[in-house]
């Protein structure tokens, strides 16, 4: 199984518009960040999770020519606007795709993007997908899926975890049934906004501090903001944990 970072920053993506910093100006192509998201691949298998607004740059540089399905974690923009650009797929594949999320998600899915939810036309000329409710584990191919309750501020989403590879992302608080899901990874994804504590994501400490609990045998930060410089973070990490960057891939 292959993890694909197709993303690793916020909301504002790296750089951000009109900033001039030191990151924003950076010429380490590790300080590059598309708005976060992975994919990941096993065989044929191939699961997106979310569809950001820098999705159809995403899918190119990655060479993506196929979806088995969608995951979303949460109904933030950062996260679902570029939705309109799997009508690609749909086109290449011939195929209605099924998207997965918790309750909130999808509602909120079904409601803004309604006309990616109608029966496909005979042309494949727009989105043509299918929204499932997922709460507990699936298979998808040879992927085990286990939705990973977590707290985003007050709002409560999903992150994954995929075999013995958890993804979360966005989140400020594990329930403790959730870490109960988390044991035994080879690797965790870890939200790692910025120094600065914020409201609603794990800055570099609490990343660190949850990393720890759950000890996985790797962990690798993502989510990270423009106050993130790459090399920075990478010498002040202990061994077991990394930076993400855009297009680095894992084989687990």
């Amino acid at each position: 199984m292959k993890i694909e970072f197709l993303g690793t920053g916020s909301s504002a993506g790296t750089p951000v518009i009109t900033c001039y910093c030191p990151v924003c100006r950076s010429e380490d192509p590790r300080n590059r960040r598309l708005r976060a998201s992975i994919l990941v691949r096993d065989g044929d298998t191939r699961l997106l999770v979310d569809t950001g607004p820098d999705l159809r740059q995403q899918m190119l540089r990655a060479d993506v020519s196929s979806l088995s399905a969608v995951l979303y974690t949460h109904f933030h923009a950062d996260h679902i606007n570029g939705i309109d650009d799997l009508r690609a797929f749909n086109f290449a594949q011939k195929i209605v795709i099924p998207c997965h999320a918790d309750a909130r998600t999808a509602e909120e899915l079904e409601t803004r993007f309604r006309y990616c939810f109608l029966p496909p036309d005979s042309a494949w000329a727009k989105p043509s997908l299918s929204m499932h409710r997922i709460s507990a584990t699936e298979m998808f191919g040879p992927i085990r899926v286990t939705p990973v309750p977590v707290m985003h501020g007050t709002l409560p989403i999903f992150g994954y975890r995929f075999n013995n590879v958890a993804y979360l992302t966005d989140l400020k608080y594990i329930p403790e049934d959730s870490l109960a899901l988390l044991q035994g990874l080879q690797v965790l994804i870890l939200d790692c906004l910025r120094y600065e504590e914020h409201p609603t994501h794990l800055n570099v400490e609490e990343a660190l501090y949850w990393a720890r609990r759950i000890g996985a045998v790797q962990t690798i930060f993502t989510h990270m903001t423009h106050d993130v410089d790459y090399a920075t973070l990478a010498r002040q990490l202990p061994d077991t944990a990394t930076p993400a960057y855009d297009g680095m891939v894992v084989a687990v």
